[in-house]
Protein backbone atom coordinates (compact mmCIF):
# COMPACT_ATOMS: atom_id res chain seq x y z
CA UNK A 1 0.00 0.00 0.00
CA UNK A 2 1.53 3.39 -0.84
CA UNK A 3 1.66 6.50 1.19
CA UNK A 4 -1.14 7.94 -0.56
CA UNK A 5 -3.53 5.31 -0.05
CA UNK A 6 -2.66 4.60 3.87
CA UNK A 7 -3.22 8.46 4.27
CA UNK A 8 -6.45 7.47 2.93
CA UNK A 9 -7.25 4.45 4.81
CA UNK A 10 -6.20 6.19 8.31
CA UNK A 11 -8.59 8.71 7.77
CA UNK A 12 -11.59 6.33 6.85
CA UNK A 13 -11.21 4.62 9.93
CA UNK A 14 -10.83 8.34 12.22
CA UNK A 15 -14.02 9.10 10.46
CA UNK A 16 -15.60 5.65 11.00
CA UNK A 17 -14.32 5.81 14.99
CA UNK A 18 -16.33 8.95 15.42
CA UNK A 19 -19.80 8.21 13.28
CA UNK A 20 -22.45 7.30 15.96
CA UNK A 21 -22.47 8.75 19.21
CA UNK A 22 -20.39 6.64 21.40
CA UNK A 23 -20.38 3.28 23.02
CA UNK A 24 -23.63 3.13 24.67
CA UNK A 25 -25.93 5.15 22.15
CA UNK A 26 -24.27 1.86 19.61
CA UNK A 27 -25.70 -0.19 22.22
CA UNK A 28 -29.25 0.97 22.50
CA UNK A 29 -29.43 1.73 18.50
CA UNK A 30 -28.17 -2.45 18.47
CA UNK A 31 -30.95 -2.76 20.33
CA UNK A 32 -33.59 -0.73 19.05
CA UNK A 33 -32.81 -2.81 15.63
CA UNK A 34 -32.59 -6.29 16.90
CA UNK A 35 -34.56 -9.07 15.64
CA UNK A 36 -36.15 -10.37 18.92
CA UNK A 37 -36.93 -13.84 18.78
CA UNK A 38 -37.95 -16.20 21.34
CA UNK A 39 -40.97 -18.85 22.16
CA UNK A 40 -43.96 -17.57 24.29
CA UNK A 41 -46.10 -19.01 27.19
CA UNK A 42 -48.62 -19.98 24.65
CA UNK A 43 -45.64 -22.08 22.99
CA UNK A 44 -46.19 -19.21 19.83
CA UNK A 45 -42.85 -18.26 17.81
CA UNK A 46 -42.09 -14.49 18.31
CA UNK A 47 -40.26 -12.58 16.08
CA UNK A 48 -40.12 -8.75 15.56
CA UNK A 49 -37.78 -6.89 14.03
CA UNK A 50 -37.99 -3.84 16.72
CA UNK A 51 -39.19 -3.37 20.37
CA UNK A 52 -42.52 -1.75 20.83
CA UNK A 53 -43.39 2.00 21.09
CA UNK A 54 -47.04 1.37 21.41
CA UNK A 55 -47.99 -1.35 24.15
CA UNK A 56 -51.59 -2.45 25.36
CA UNK A 57 -51.02 -4.59 28.12
CA UNK A 58 -53.74 -6.83 29.27
CA UNK A 59 -52.58 -8.56 32.70
CA UNK A 60 -51.52 -5.76 35.92
CA UNK A 61 -48.09 -7.37 36.55
CA UNK A 62 -46.81 -7.19 32.72
CA UNK A 63 -48.21 -3.42 33.44
CA UNK A 64 -46.15 -2.96 36.57
CA UNK A 65 -43.36 -4.72 35.48
CA UNK A 66 -42.49 -1.91 32.53
CA UNK A 67 -43.39 0.61 34.67
CA UNK A 68 -40.82 -0.90 36.84
CA UNK A 69 -38.32 -1.28 34.01
CA UNK A 70 -38.59 2.16 32.56
CA UNK A 71 -40.66 2.18 29.54
CA UNK A 72 -44.30 3.02 31.25
CA UNK A 73 -44.55 5.74 28.66
CA UNK A 74 -44.98 3.04 26.03
CA UNK A 75 -47.68 1.66 27.81
CA UNK A 76 -51.20 3.00 25.27
CA UNK A 77 -53.29 0.99 27.29
CA UNK A 78 -54.11 -1.51 29.94
CA UNK A 79 -56.78 -3.93 31.81
CA UNK A 80 -57.73 -3.71 35.53
CA UNK A 81 -54.66 -1.70 36.05
CA UNK A 82 -53.95 0.30 39.88
CA UNK A 83 -50.00 -0.07 40.35
CA UNK A 84 -48.48 1.93 40.02
CA UNK A 85 -50.72 4.80 40.24
CA UNK A 86 -50.31 6.34 36.96
CA UNK A 87 -50.77 2.90 35.41
CA UNK A 88 -54.40 3.83 36.74
CA UNK A 89 -55.14 6.31 34.25
CA UNK A 90 -54.34 4.54 31.42
CA UNK A 91 -56.64 3.88 28.34
CA UNK A 92 -58.84 0.52 29.43
CA UNK A 93 -59.53 -2.62 27.21
CA UNK A 94 -61.09 -5.81 28.29
CA UNK A 95 -60.45 -9.26 26.62
CA UNK A 96 -63.96 -9.60 26.89
CA UNK A 97 -65.25 -6.36 25.23
CA UNK A 98 -64.55 -5.59 21.40
CA UNK A 99 -61.36 -6.64 19.84
CA UNK A 100 -61.88 -3.38 17.38
CA UNK A 101 -61.14 -1.11 20.02
CA UNK A 102 -57.78 -2.68 20.18
CA UNK A 103 -57.35 -3.02 16.29
CA UNK A 104 -58.24 0.77 16.24
CA UNK A 105 -55.57 2.10 18.76
CA UNK A 106 -53.33 1.05 16.72
CA UNK A 107 -50.73 -0.47 18.90
CA UNK A 108 -47.59 -2.13 18.36
CA UNK A 109 -47.78 -4.94 20.56
CA UNK A 110 -50.59 -6.49 22.37
CA UNK A 111 -49.07 -8.31 25.97
CA UNK A 112 -51.58 -10.94 27.28
CA UNK A 113 -51.03 -14.36 29.57
CA UNK A 114 -52.30 -17.57 28.47
CA UNK A 115 -55.29 -17.47 30.28
CA UNK A 116 -56.74 -14.82 28.57
CA UNK A 117 -56.13 -16.52 25.01
CA UNK A 118 -57.98 -19.73 26.65
CA UNK A 119 -61.06 -17.83 27.77
CA UNK A 120 -61.28 -15.43 24.91
CA UNK A 121 -59.18 -17.51 21.51
CA UNK A 122 -61.67 -15.57 19.26
CA UNK A 123 -60.69 -11.88 20.40
CA UNK A 124 -56.77 -12.46 20.07
CA UNK A 125 -57.30 -14.67 16.89
CA UNK A 126 -59.29 -11.41 15.39
CA UNK A 127 -56.35 -8.71 16.70
CA UNK A 128 -53.82 -11.25 15.16
CA UNK A 129 -55.88 -11.50 11.88
CA UNK A 130 -55.23 -7.35 11.52
CA UNK A 131 -51.21 -7.53 11.86
CA UNK A 132 -51.03 -6.61 15.62
CA UNK A 133 -48.18 -9.26 17.63
CA UNK A 134 -49.72 -10.75 20.43
CA UNK A 135 -47.26 -11.95 22.97
CA UNK A 136 -48.11 -14.19 26.33
CA UNK A 137 -46.57 -14.15 29.04
CA UNK A 138 -46.95 -15.76 32.77
CA UNK A 139 -43.75 -17.44 34.64
CA UNK A 140 -45.51 -20.31 36.25
CA UNK A 141 -43.10 -20.15 39.12
CA UNK A 142 -40.58 -17.99 40.94
CA UNK A 143 -37.82 -19.30 39.20
CA UNK A 144 -39.45 -18.57 36.04
CA UNK A 145 -39.50 -14.85 37.14
CA UNK A 146 -35.90 -13.74 35.70
CA UNK A 147 -36.29 -14.98 32.18
CA UNK A 148 -39.79 -13.69 32.11
CA UNK A 149 -38.88 -10.30 33.16
CA UNK A 150 -36.07 -10.48 30.42
CA UNK A 151 -38.47 -11.44 27.75
CA UNK A 152 -40.29 -7.81 29.05
CA UNK A 153 -37.40 -5.98 28.40
CA UNK A 154 -36.73 -7.21 25.03
CA UNK A 155 -39.52 -6.30 24.07
CA UNK A 156 -39.30 -2.83 25.38
CA UNK A 157 -35.33 -2.07 24.91
CA UNK A 158 -34.34 -2.01 28.45
CA UNK A 159 -31.87 -4.82 29.01
CA UNK A 160 -29.89 -2.94 31.13
CA UNK A 161 -32.62 -1.60 33.45
CA UNK A 162 -33.43 -5.48 34.01
CA UNK A 163 -30.40 -6.85 35.07
CA UNK A 164 -29.99 -3.79 37.66
CA UNK A 165 -33.50 -4.60 39.09
CA UNK A 166 -33.29 -8.15 39.17
CA UNK A 167 -29.88 -8.03 41.16
CA UNK A 168 -31.67 -5.65 43.07
CA UNK A 169 -35.03 -7.92 43.70
CA UNK A 170 -32.86 -10.90 44.45
CA UNK A 171 -30.27 -9.05 47.01
CA UNK A 172 -33.43 -7.49 48.87
CA UNK A 173 -35.28 -10.85 49.18
CA UNK A 174 -31.84 -12.74 50.38
CA UNK A 175 -31.58 -9.56 52.69
CA UNK A 176 -34.92 -10.43 54.23
CA UNK A 177 -34.39 -14.27 53.98
CA UNK A 178 -31.21 -13.97 56.09
CA UNK A 179 -32.27 -11.73 58.41
CA UNK A 180 -35.31 -13.88 59.51
CA UNK A 181 -33.18 -17.07 59.58
CA UNK A 182 -31.80 -15.95 62.52
CA UNK A 183 -34.69 -16.10 64.32
CA UNK A 184 -34.83 -18.78 66.81
CA UNK A 185 -38.93 -18.88 68.07
CA UNK A 186 -39.75 -20.00 64.38
CA UNK A 187 -43.84 -18.98 63.84
CA UNK A 188 -46.41 -21.59 62.24
CA UNK A 189 -48.53 -20.28 59.24
CA UNK A 190 -51.32 -20.93 57.53
CA UNK A 191 -51.98 -19.20 54.67
CA UNK A 192 -55.82 -18.70 52.98
CA UNK A 193 -55.71 -18.41 49.00
CA UNK A 194 -59.74 -18.43 49.04
CA UNK A 195 -62.87 -18.67 51.14
CA UNK A 196 -64.17 -21.38 48.81
CA UNK A 197 -63.62 -24.40 50.87
CA UNK A 198 -60.61 -22.43 52.93
CA UNK A 199 -58.54 -23.45 50.77
CA UNK A 200 -54.00 -22.33 50.54
CA UNK A 201 -51.63 -22.16 48.34
CA UNK A 202 -48.46 -24.71 47.29
CA UNK A 203 -45.29 -24.77 48.64
CA UNK A 204 -43.88 -23.85 45.87
CA UNK A 205 -46.02 -21.29 45.13
CA UNK A 206 -44.78 -16.96 45.16
CA UNK A 207 -46.84 -17.25 48.20
CA UNK A 208 -45.36 -20.66 49.88
CA UNK A 209 -41.67 -19.02 48.84
CA UNK A 210 -43.01 -15.61 50.82
CA UNK A 211 -43.54 -17.21 54.00
CA UNK A 212 -40.49 -19.49 53.85
CA UNK A 213 -38.39 -16.52 53.31
CA UNK A 214 -40.01 -14.46 55.81
CA UNK A 215 -38.95 -17.25 58.15
CA UNK A 216 -42.16 -19.11 58.71
CA UNK A 217 -43.24 -22.34 59.18
CA UNK A 218 -46.10 -23.62 56.55
CA UNK A 219 -48.47 -25.60 58.06
CA UNK A 220 -49.57 -26.93 54.45
CA UNK A 221 -46.23 -27.41 53.41
CA UNK A 222 -47.68 -30.65 52.00
CA UNK A 223 -50.51 -29.33 50.18
CA UNK A 224 -51.06 -30.59 46.31
CA UNK A 225 -52.55 -28.32 44.15
CA UNK A 226 -55.84 -28.85 43.04
CA UNK A 227 -55.32 -29.05 39.17
CA UNK A 228 -52.06 -29.45 37.51
CA UNK A 229 -49.95 -26.48 37.17
CA UNK A 230 -52.00 -24.62 40.20
CA UNK A 231 -50.83 -22.88 42.69
CA UNK A 232 -53.61 -23.55 44.98
CA UNK A 233 -54.18 -26.54 47.12
CA UNK A 234 -57.32 -28.23 48.85
CA UNK A 235 -56.98 -28.10 53.28
CA UNK A 236 -60.50 -27.04 54.75
CA UNK A 237 -61.91 -26.48 57.72
CA UNK A 238 -61.56 -29.39 59.62
CA UNK A 239 -57.87 -29.73 59.13
CA UNK A 240 -57.47 -25.80 60.59
CA UNK A 241 -59.43 -26.77 64.05
CA UNK A 242 -57.34 -29.57 64.15
CA UNK A 243 -54.09 -27.44 64.30
CA UNK A 244 -55.63 -24.67 65.78
CA UNK A 245 -53.15 -24.14 68.75
CA UNK A 246 -50.63 -24.43 66.59
CA UNK A 247 -51.27 -21.91 63.61
CA UNK A 248 -49.13 -18.99 65.35
CA UNK A 249 -50.50 -16.64 62.31
CA UNK A 250 -52.91 -16.73 60.23
CA UNK A 251 -52.56 -14.62 56.63
CA UNK A 252 -55.48 -13.76 54.43
CA UNK A 253 -55.15 -13.23 50.68
CA UNK A 254 -57.42 -10.22 49.56
CA UNK A 255 -57.79 -9.76 45.86
CA UNK A 256 -59.95 -9.83 42.29
CA UNK A 257 -58.38 -13.35 41.18
CA UNK A 258 -58.21 -15.24 44.25
CA UNK A 259 -59.46 -14.15 47.71
CA UNK A 260 -59.61 -15.45 51.36
CA UNK A 261 -61.71 -14.00 54.04
CA UNK A 262 -61.39 -10.86 55.76
CA UNK A 263 -60.33 -9.69 59.40
CA UNK A 264 -63.95 -10.10 60.84
CA UNK A 265 -64.96 -13.19 59.07
CA UNK A 266 -62.00 -15.68 59.86
CA UNK A 267 -63.34 -14.29 63.40
CA UNK A 268 -66.32 -15.17 62.97
CA UNK A 269 -67.03 -18.79 61.34
CA UNK A 270 -68.04 -21.70 63.72
CA UNK A 271 -65.22 -22.75 65.90
CA UNK A 272 -62.44 -20.36 64.58
CA UNK A 273 -61.93 -18.56 67.88
CA UNK A 274 -60.35 -21.62 69.27
CA UNK A 275 -57.23 -20.79 66.97
CA UNK A 276 -54.64 -18.97 68.47
CA UNK A 277 -53.78 -16.66 66.12
CA UNK A 278 -57.09 -15.38 65.88
CA UNK A 279 -57.33 -15.55 69.89
CA UNK A 280 -54.02 -13.65 69.91
CA UNK A 281 -55.19 -11.09 67.19
CA UNK A 282 -52.63 -12.69 64.86
CA UNK A 283 -54.38 -12.77 61.44
CA UNK A 284 -53.56 -10.20 59.09
CA UNK A 285 -54.83 -9.53 54.91
CA UNK A 286 -52.53 -9.04 52.49
CA UNK A 287 -52.80 -7.62 48.99
CA UNK A 288 -52.90 -10.64 46.47
CA UNK A 289 -50.89 -8.19 43.92
CA UNK A 290 -47.68 -8.34 46.33
CA UNK A 291 -47.93 -11.90 47.23
CA UNK A 292 -48.78 -14.00 44.62
CA UNK A 293 -48.36 -11.39 41.51
CA UNK A 294 -45.26 -12.04 39.33
CA UNK A 295 -43.99 -8.54 39.68
CA UNK A 296 -41.02 -6.46 40.92
CA UNK A 297 -43.55 -5.67 44.37
CA UNK A 298 -42.91 -9.36 45.42
CA UNK A 299 -40.24 -8.21 47.73
CA UNK A 300 -42.90 -5.77 49.53
CA UNK A 301 -45.20 -8.97 50.07
CA UNK A 302 -41.86 -10.77 51.45
CA UNK A 303 -41.41 -7.91 53.70
CA UNK A 304 -44.82 -7.56 54.86
CA UNK A 305 -45.63 -11.17 55.26
CA UNK A 306 -41.99 -10.96 57.60
CA UNK A 307 -43.74 -7.97 59.12
CA UNK A 308 -46.88 -10.27 60.00
CA UNK A 309 -44.78 -12.77 61.65
CA UNK A 310 -41.86 -10.62 63.37
CA UNK A 311 -42.33 -7.23 63.80
CA UNK A 312 -40.41 -6.16 66.67
CA UNK A 313 -37.34 -7.74 64.25
CA UNK A 314 -38.63 -5.92 60.75
CA UNK A 315 -40.19 -2.87 62.36
CA UNK A 316 -37.22 -1.80 64.20
CA UNK A 317 -36.51 1.94 64.75
CA UNK A 318 -33.16 1.85 66.61
CA UNK A 319 -31.85 3.99 63.65
CA UNK A 320 -33.75 6.96 65.08
CA UNK A 321 -32.87 6.99 68.32
CA UNK A 322 -30.72 9.84 68.46
CA UNK A 323 -31.45 13.77 69.14
CA UNK A 324 -31.30 14.94 64.99
CA UNK A 325 -34.01 17.15 64.44
CA UNK A 326 -36.66 14.80 63.03
CA UNK A 327 -38.60 14.90 59.30
CA UNK A 328 -42.18 14.37 58.10
CA UNK A 329 -40.49 11.30 56.28
CA UNK A 330 -38.97 10.42 59.67
CA UNK A 331 -42.30 10.31 61.37
CA UNK A 332 -44.47 8.67 58.90
CA UNK A 333 -41.78 5.65 58.91
CA UNK A 334 -41.43 5.88 62.84
CA UNK A 335 -45.26 5.99 63.18
CA UNK A 336 -45.86 3.16 60.63
CA UNK A 337 -43.29 0.60 62.12
CA UNK A 338 -43.89 1.69 65.84
CA UNK A 339 -47.76 0.50 65.36
CA UNK A 340 -46.83 -2.03 62.87
CA UNK A 341 -49.68 -1.29 60.54
CA UNK A 342 -49.55 -3.12 57.25
CA UNK A 343 -48.81 -1.37 54.35
CA UNK A 344 -51.71 0.68 52.25
CA UNK A 345 -52.23 -0.67 49.04
CA UNK A 346 -55.56 -0.07 47.23
CA UNK A 347 -57.73 -3.09 46.30
CA UNK A 348 -59.47 -2.16 42.72
CA UNK A 349 -59.21 0.43 40.08
CA UNK A 350 -62.29 1.63 41.02
CA UNK A 351 -60.38 3.31 44.23
CA UNK A 352 -59.42 5.99 41.60
CA UNK A 353 -62.64 6.26 40.06
CA UNK A 354 -64.16 7.65 43.50
CA UNK A 355 -64.17 11.30 45.15
CA UNK A 356 -61.62 11.46 47.96
CA UNK A 357 -62.03 14.14 50.44
CA UNK A 358 -58.44 13.74 51.48
CA UNK A 359 -55.15 12.30 49.56
CA UNK A 360 -55.76 10.03 47.19
CA UNK A 361 -52.86 7.11 46.86
CA UNK A 362 -49.98 7.85 44.67
CA UNK A 363 -50.67 11.50 44.28
CA UNK A 364 -48.00 13.49 45.72
CA UNK A 365 -45.91 15.60 43.74
CA UNK A 366 -43.05 15.21 45.13
CA UNK A 367 -43.39 11.67 46.55
CA UNK A 368 -42.75 9.42 43.53
CA UNK A 369 -43.89 5.48 43.84
CA UNK A 370 -40.43 4.76 43.04
CA UNK A 371 -39.49 6.54 46.71
CA UNK A 372 -37.82 4.00 48.96
CA UNK A 373 -40.21 5.12 51.61
CA UNK A 374 -42.77 5.14 49.40
CA UNK A 375 -44.92 2.59 51.46
CA UNK A 376 -44.87 3.94 54.52
CA UNK A 377 -45.58 7.35 53.70
CA UNK A 378 -48.67 6.45 51.94
CA UNK A 379 -49.57 4.29 55.14
CA UNK A 380 -49.40 7.18 57.83
CA UNK A 381 -50.87 9.40 55.50
CA UNK A 382 -54.21 7.21 54.97
CA UNK A 383 -54.69 6.29 58.43
CA UNK A 384 -54.45 10.12 59.22
CA UNK A 385 -51.30 9.41 61.28
CA UNK A 386 -49.52 12.68 59.32
CA UNK A 387 -51.03 15.76 57.60
CA UNK A 388 -50.29 16.98 54.03
CA UNK A 389 -50.34 19.88 52.16
CA UNK A 390 -52.61 21.09 49.40
CA UNK A 391 -50.93 23.53 46.65
CA UNK A 392 -52.07 25.54 43.24
CA UNK A 393 -54.58 23.83 41.41
CA UNK A 394 -55.24 21.40 44.00
CA UNK A 395 -52.17 19.86 44.08
CA UNK A 396 -51.05 17.54 46.71
CA UNK A 397 -47.61 17.82 48.67
CA UNK A 398 -46.26 16.05 51.45
CA UNK A 399 -43.22 17.81 51.83
CA UNK A 400 -41.17 14.66 53.41
CA UNK A 401 -38.22 16.94 54.32
CA UNK A 402 -39.72 19.49 56.46
CA UNK A 403 -39.32 19.73 59.91
CA UNK A 404 -41.40 18.17 62.25
CA UNK A 405 -43.15 20.93 65.01
CA UNK A 406 -44.12 20.19 68.32
CA UNK A 407 -47.77 21.51 67.58
CA UNK A 408 -48.13 19.19 64.72
CA UNK A 409 -46.78 16.09 66.84
CA UNK A 410 -49.26 16.81 69.07
CA UNK A 411 -52.04 16.74 66.23
CA UNK A 412 -50.53 13.30 64.81
CA UNK A 413 -50.48 11.79 68.32
CA UNK A 414 -53.84 12.48 69.13
CA UNK A 415 -54.90 11.05 66.22
CA UNK A 416 -52.63 7.83 66.84
CA UNK A 417 -53.92 7.75 70.47
CA UNK A 418 -56.81 7.10 72.64
CA UNK A 419 -56.34 9.83 74.83
CA UNK A 420 -59.40 11.32 77.06
CA UNK A 421 -59.96 14.17 79.18
CA UNK A 422 -58.47 14.20 82.61
CA UNK A 423 -59.27 16.03 85.69
CA UNK A 424 -56.77 18.31 85.80
CA UNK A 425 -55.91 21.73 84.06
CA UNK A 426 -52.35 22.33 83.63
CA UNK A 427 -51.75 25.64 83.09
CA UNK A 428 -49.68 26.30 79.81
CA UNK A 429 -48.59 30.32 79.17
CA UNK A 430 -48.27 30.03 75.46
CA UNK A 431 -51.31 27.53 74.51
CA UNK A 432 -52.63 30.57 72.33
CA UNK A 433 -49.32 29.82 69.76
CA UNK A 434 -50.49 27.01 69.17
CA UNK A 435 -52.91 25.95 66.26
CA UNK A 436 -54.16 22.83 68.10
CA UNK A 437 -54.78 24.42 71.85
CA UNK A 438 -57.17 21.70 72.82
CA UNK A 439 -55.22 18.59 71.70
CA UNK A 440 -52.18 20.34 73.47
CA UNK A 441 -53.79 20.55 76.88
CA UNK A 442 -55.17 17.05 76.76
CA UNK A 443 -51.71 16.20 76.02
CA UNK A 444 -50.04 18.11 78.38
CA UNK A 445 -52.44 16.91 81.01
CA UNK A 446 -52.03 13.12 80.35
CA UNK A 447 -47.67 13.99 80.43
CA UNK A 448 -47.56 13.12 77.19
CA UNK A 449 -45.53 16.48 76.45
CA UNK A 450 -43.20 17.98 79.20
CA UNK A 451 -43.63 22.18 79.31
CA UNK A 452 -40.16 24.17 79.47
CA UNK A 453 -40.89 26.53 82.16
CA UNK A 454 -44.39 26.52 81.84
CA UNK A 455 -44.25 26.63 77.97
CA UNK A 456 -45.41 24.02 75.04
CA UNK A 457 -43.33 25.69 72.61
CA UNK A 458 -45.62 24.90 69.88
CA UNK A 459 -43.22 25.94 67.06
CA UNK A 460 -40.10 24.47 68.15
CA UNK A 461 -38.80 21.62 66.21
CA UNK A 462 -38.50 18.02 67.46
CA UNK A 463 -36.03 15.56 67.34
CA UNK A 464 -36.09 11.68 66.56
CA UNK A 465 -35.87 11.03 70.21
CA UNK A 466 -38.51 13.32 71.29
CA UNK A 467 -40.95 11.35 69.08
CA UNK A 468 -39.82 8.21 69.74
CA UNK A 469 -40.61 8.71 73.52
CA UNK A 470 -43.52 10.60 72.50
CA UNK A 471 -44.87 7.32 70.24
CA UNK A 472 -44.01 4.64 73.53
CA UNK A 473 -46.64 6.77 75.77
CA UNK A 474 -49.15 5.09 73.03
CA UNK A 475 -48.55 1.98 74.58
CA UNK A 476 -50.15 3.49 78.23
CA UNK A 477 -53.44 5.10 76.31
Amino acid sequence: MNFKCKILFLIFLVLLSFSGCGKLDESVSQSNNAKIQFIDDDGKEISLEKPAQRIISMYSAHTENIYYLGAGDKLIGGYNCIYPPEAAFLDEYDYKGDPEQVIAAQPDLLLIRPFIRQKAPDYIKTIENAGIPVVSLYPSSFDEFDEYINKLALLTATEQNAKKLLDDFHNEINTIKELTSKQQDKKNVFFESTDINIRTVTPDSMAGLAIETAGGINLAKDAKPIDQGSTIAPFGEEKILENADKIDVYISQRGSMNSGGDLISISQRPGFDTIKAVKEGKVFVINEKIISSPSFRYVKGVREAARFLYPDLMDNIDEYKNDNIATRRDFAIMAVKYKHIPIFIPSSSSYYSTEHKGHTFGLFEDIDWNDKDFDYIETAVENGYVSWDKGEGGKEYFNADKNVSRDELAQWLFVMGDFKNVDVNIPIDDLEKSSHKRIVQILVDNHIFELNNGCFEPERYVTNNEIIKALSCLDVH
